[in-house]
């Protein structure tokens, strides 16, 4: 396997070429004071060596000796706990935390390709840190002063991880079903009683003490999810000052055995009893959770990123070594008994493939990350935006990028040949940690209905409208003839999603089925449509500086051809097969299957 590098040169150049971001956190007053240009780049530079040098060296025989589960005990991968204290003692644990309680502050734009570093490293070690941050997130806006002061700061040093414990054994995406009860006790603790399975992060050796929010319901709680609470309920008890007590009434009852990601723990975990405190409001849980769900979902996303990538660069490498054949034009290297690799067309596509959709998904998401931004630093008409967008595009980064990372990884299995299918090489646990992305954190189908029937449908196509509008906007502007060969294509793909858009609107009211069965092709033409959307912006900018000499614009430009040639006419068929309607998928009766 390839040494992993980070690409830093194209982390750059979507900051401060693509998106301006040095104009824009001095407009957002709240960034100002803790990013610049500067602090930015010594960030981005100092988690690209601990990714290369510490985490990305471990991952092979994280894959290879995983979790073990002894009598509740919970011990990870040789490597992991020097790996995590490294990572820990460096401050990369309070990144994006809120300043008040120990954070960095830095904003979603940095912390995503911080994550996508991670996830290219080692998609198992990323989820202990990145649970960790999720979970921050929803204690920094919703939990009381108090558990913000005793649990949040020490989350951020690192001392403390924390997990998410949603689903059950009975009720997956459903959690208005869920069983775990919550007693009220006359100290205004409550008594957490309850089984959830999946848990990533719910037992380890990383940490002294695990902070776990947990969905439950109190006894007189409304049906549904209307009557969803949040707890946190740490592993150990703590005074006020932080020191750590007796146990509480939490356990882990077994780990799973999975495909993939097998360094990461997760766990089946047994709440008895278990004391635990309210966050946020009664019966309001839900939104609680949520508060970090758009900002995970996009983890999630980079998950499908950092794999992909990591794929490439191998499959790459090997390519280039791996001679096989002639050229069909003639030798190219005479002097060797064959050609290498890259001489063959179908190689070529499919690594042309992966490096088109890794550098768009890169940009697409670092675009979403800036809406995140904006959303949570922004003022008016501009927050606004930015929350509707991020409302709008949360479900295409998990969904689109994680189904378009799978496809790269298998492409850069592929590419290795018979050498991909072994172990030795590393290409498949690429493909088996990449997998799991498109099924946590809601699975990729359930994203897919919440873009068209929740946030499309739901919003009678206005949050739709606003990205729409951007982006004519932005063809309008773009008068350049050097740009045409991008904006022509363009303006046809945004036409045809504003033209689907209406035209599923329109069949929903006559089919109940109609937006279920167009949802997942929907989310397709319009993650291309977007995707295009960003590589225009990075055509522009290459072209604004192909003159340098300077070879990354170069290619760069290439890139980007191949993007609208090759890749952006796949929504094409996408569109026929969303408008082909229910009636389909819907004729055969289910004795017939």
């Amino acid at each position: 396997m390839a040494d992993y590098r980070v690409p830093l040169k194209d982390m750059s150049f979507l900051l401060y070429d693509v998106f301006k971001t040095e104009a824009l956190w001095q407009k957002l007053p709240k960034l100002a004071e803790h990013v610049d240009r500067e602090t930015a780049d010594a960030i981005l530079q100092e988690c690209a060596k601990i990714a290369e040098q510490e985490i990305a060296p471990i991952a092979r025989q994280g894959d290879e000796t995983g979790v073990s589960f002894d009598d509740g005990v919970v011990s990870t991968a040789p490597g992991y706990q020097q790996a995590f204290n490294t990572y820990a003692e460096g401050g990369w644990t309070a990144l994006g935390g809120d300043p008040e309680y120990g954070g960095m502050g830095m904003p979603k734009m940095i912390t995503s390709l911080h994550e996508e570093m991670l996830c290219s490293a080692d998609i198992s070690f990323s989820l202990y840190p990145g649970l960790t941050a999720g979970a921050g997130l929803s204690l920094a806006k919703h939990g009381s002063e108090a558990l913000k002061e005793k649990y949040l700061t020490r989350m951020y040093a690192g001392e403390w991880a924390a997990s998410m414990c949603l689903t059950e054994a009975h009720a997956g995406s459903d959690l208005g079903i869920i069983r775990t009860k919550a007693i009220p006790q006359e100290d205004g603790s409550y008594r957490i009683t309850g089984n959830k399975i999946f848990i990533t992060g719910g037992e380890h050796d990383l940490t002294e003490n695990i902070v776990h929010l947990v969905l439950a319901k109190l006894p007189d709680a409304p049906a549904g999810p209307r009557g969803i609470s949040l707890f946190l309920v740490p592993k150990i008890k703590a005074d006020d000052d932080g020191n750590l007590g007796e146990a509480n009434g939490v356990s882990c009852g077994s780990i799973e055995h999975k495909m993939g990601i097998h360094a990461s723990a997760t766990c089946v975990m047994n709440f008895d009893d278990a004391e635990g405190y309210l966050i946020g409001d009664i019966n309001k849980g839900l939104a609680c959770m949520f508060t970090m769900m758009n900002f995970e979902r996009i983890g999630v996303g980079i998950q499908g990123i950092g794999a992909a990538v990591r794929s490439y660069q191998n499959a790459l490498e090997y390519a280039k070594d791996r001679i096989q054949g002639r050229s069909a034009t003639g030798a190219k290297n005479s002097d060797k008994e064959a050609d290498s690799i890259m001489v063959h067309g179908d190689v070529r596509r499919m690594l042309m493939n992966m490096k088109a959709l890794n550098e768009g998904s890169r940009a697409l998401s670092t675009y979403i990350a800036m809406q995140l931004d904006i959303a949570t630093y922004g003022e008016g008409e501009a927050q606004q935006k930015g929350e509707n967008l991020a409302a709008l595009m949360t479900p295409l980064a998990k969904a689109f990028f994680t189904d378009l990372g799978f496809e790269s990884t298998v492409n850069g299995q592929q590419i290795f040949g018979g050498h991909g299918y072994i172990r030795e090489w590393g290409q498949e646990q690429l493909v088996r940690d990449a997998r799991i992305a498109q099924i946590y954190e809601g699975t990729n189908g359930i994203q897919a209905m919440d873009l068209l029937a929740r946030k499309v449908a739901g919003s009678n196509g206005k949050l739709m409208q606003i990205f729409l509008e951007e982006v004519q906007a932005y063809i309008q502007e773009t008068s350049d003839d050097k740009m045409s060969e991008f904006i022509t294509p363009l303006t046809s793909a945004v036409a045809d999603l504003a033209e689907l858009t209406q035209y599923l609107l329109d069949k929903a009211g006559q089919d109940a089925n109609e937006l279920g069965s167009s949802a997942n092709d929907y989310l397709h033409v319009f993650g291309y449509t977007a995707m295009a959307y960003i590589w225009a912006r990075m055509a522009q900018e290459a072209l604004n500086k192909i003159d340098s000499g300077d070879d990354f614009y170069q290619s760069k430009l290439h890139t980007a051809r191949y993007y609208f040639a090759r890749i952006l006419p796949r929504r094409v068929s996408l569109i026929a097969t969303a408008k082909s309607g229910s009636q389909p998928l819907f004729a055969l009766d289910e004795e017939l299957f």
